[in-house]
């Protein structure tokens, strides 16, 4: 796909991108779309539009991996604006962000958008179904230099609105099979139509398996948490009514193990990267396939197996779009709470904005929080703060050596994350 995608970029104005989540488009875009740049030339050259903040600063970090020597930079609802028009003012080659944030930059004229020759709208489908149309109209319409347009998504494409300016794209079609090959297809039946014990029942039967439970509102992720909580169950909550750490410090603490069960909305079913995610359970069932696909696609990828739950109330029918027949599966009615994950995180008070780095973080674990190595896990860096994945029996320890420590000759304040 990703090879498909750079020939046909080479050969095609405007290219249409279709492919499953977790297949590797963000290089599919990103590829192509560093054969346009060119290092002698000042100004913003490439614009990507993500239709949420996790997926923008996802790009991003997949770009940077890439060392490409350009300067990239992510704008977002929830950061800093006056850091975003601080960075603006030396202007990076590549520029990812979301509709609203970018086109608010646009607006107050910290981007010069007369340097832009080629645009990404990545999960297009997404952008408009989050309603970022009228933004994104707008940003479009202000760029008069474009070269070249990439739309990506997840979902068979509907007609492209005309705002976008594609016309004639060469279209690169990898959906395939809906279903992931290596998936299970399996339900549970709840006595009555209260599901919550089902579900309660169900998670402490998978153990410490990663598992994302999917709800159809933010109301029931708060509803379901509380009473996962009152049970004693530990687990986290994203959705996008959360101020932005919450939902970066939920991220995070899910892809290191510090947590196993992440309660969700259908935000969390596409461009996030959540590896390794062994179960979706489905407690409230969505009402179209587009959602039950991306959803799925969240486990069995890239060549693993997973599993898929129907979590459903008595004699309630599968929906006519699941066209395979689950395994039904018994519930135990002896249960355990299953045992807290190896792993806790860190807080750091400081990151990226205070030249922090991860040689430093694993510099000073190991060094004065006397870690071994398999005692660290996986470290993420932001903007002003930092986390670290530590075994949890040395947690504790770990916090109480480094309590006066520095980094980079400033005092940090380490702790154990909330």
């Amino acid at each position: 796909m990703q090879k498909a995608s750079i020939q046909a970029n080479e050969s095609n104005k405007d290219v249409v991108l279709l492919s499953p989540t977790g297949s590797g488009k963000t290089l599919g875009f990103l590829l192509p779309l560093l054969q346009t740049l060119n290092a002698k030339k000042e100004g913003v050259q490439a614009l990507v539009l993500a239709p949420s903040r996790e997926l923008a600063l996802q790009i991003e970090q997949v770009f940077r991996s890439m060392g490409t020597g350009y300067k990239v930079n992510c704008c977002y609802g929830g950061h800093s604006m006056r850091t975003e028009k601080n960075n603006l003012i030396h202007p990076p080659t590549l520029l990812i962000g979301t509709p609203g944030r970018i086109a608010d930059h646009i607006r107050r004229e910290n981007i010069d958008t007369s340097t832009i020759h080629a645009l990404v709208l990545d999960e297009f489908d997404k952008a408009l179904e989050l309603g970022f149309e009228r933004e994104m109209k707008f940003i479009i319409n202000g760029l008069n230099n474009l070269k070249k347009r990439i739309l990506t998504s997840a979902t068979q494409a509907q007609e492209i609105p005309s705002f976008t300016g594609i016309k004639f794209p060469k279209v690169l079609d990898y959906l395939g099979d809906t279903v992931p090959k290596a998936l299970t297809l399996k339900a549970v039946e709840a006595e009555g139509r209260d599901k919550l014990d089902a579900l309660f029942r169900l998670i402490c039967k998978l153990g410490n398996q990663s598992s994302l439970v999917f709800c159809n509102h933010r109301d029931a992720v708060e509803r379901i948490s509380d009473l996962l909580w009152e049970k004693g169950l530990a687990h986290d909550i994203f959705h996008g009514g959360m101020k932005q750490e919450d939902r970066e410090r939920a991220l995070i603490k899910f892809r290191n193990g510090s947590h196993q069960l992440l309660i969700t909305t259908d935000l969390a079913s596409r461009g996030l990267d959540i590896p390794e995610i062994q179960n979706v359970i489905h407690y409230q069932l969505p009402s179209k396939e587009d959602a039950f696909i991306h959803r799925n696609g969240r486990t069995a990828r890239m060549h693993a197996g997973g599993t898929s739950y129907l979590v459903l109330g008595e004699g309630e029918p599968t929906p006519e779009f699941v066209d395979h027949t689950p395994i039904y599966e018994e519930l135990p009615t002896n249960i355990s709470l299953p045992q807290q994950p190896d792993w806790t995180t860190l807080y750091i008070d400081s990151g990226k904005k205070d030249k922090v780095n991860k040689i430093d973080i694993v510099g000073l674990l190991f060094k004065k929080g006397k870690l071994e190595k398999d005692e660290l896990g996986k470290i993420e860096v932001l903007d002003f703060t930092s986390f670290a994945a530590v075994k949890r029996k040395k947690a504790q320890k770990v916090v109480q050596l480094l309590r006066n420590e520095r980094i980079k000759r400033k005092k940090v304040r380490i702790e154990i994350s909330k």
